[in-house]
């Protein structure tokens, strides 16, 4: 099955000259978001992953059902202020300031493996950020996966040689 078939461009969005890349149609077409999360999950299946990390929000849609798929937990990286719990937090560059991510401080640790997932991999910077979250918390990092990347914006270069998957990239 070909993802990019479900890939809706929508031009000025968020802003004037930006062509959004919408995942939306996988969302709504159920053969096309099994395929796409049996692809996610697929990459990292020999890695011996013990947790699956998603980016808000996006990133919990695919996140939760590659988890499940692995047979490990889930862990949900967050926007300032929304855990419940005792977290930790990373501040990181934005085009426009800056963002804050968090994660439970006790969500992962040493002797963890885990894939970060989300739906875009653009500039980089919020993945960075969710990277160096797992790793201060003391566990290994084995891969990102991602539905589409934007290569065209050197995201990748941000990630220090973490291993990444992408199901769909726009060079």
């Amino acid at each position: 099955m070909d993802l990019k078939e479900f890939i809706r461009d929508v031009p000025d969005f968020p802003k004037p000259g930006i062509v959004f890349k919408d995942i939306t149609p996988i969302l709504l077409d159920p053969k096309a978001l099994s395929h796409a999360i049996d692809g996610l999950a697929d990459a990292f299946r020999e890695s011996g992953v013990t947790k699956v990390a998603g980016i808000e929000s996006r990133g919990f849609i695919f996140g939760v059902p590659v988890s499940e798929r692995l047979g490990v937990g889930f862990v949900p990286i967050r926007k300032e202020g929304k855990l419940p719990a005792k977290v930790i937090s990373h501040t990181y560059a934005l085009e426009y300031g800056e963002g804050v991510v968090e994660i439970h401080d006790d969500a992962v640790g040493p002797g963890d493996r885990v894939v970060i997932v989300d739906d875009l991999l653009a500039t980089g910077g919020t993945a960075e950020a969710a990277v160096h979250l797992v790793r201060r918390l003391g566990a290994e990092v084995v891969g990102l996966a991602f539905v589409v990347e934007l290569g065209f914006l050197g995201g990748r270069a941000k990630l220090d040689g973490v291993p990444i998957d992408s199901l769909i990239t726009y060079d």
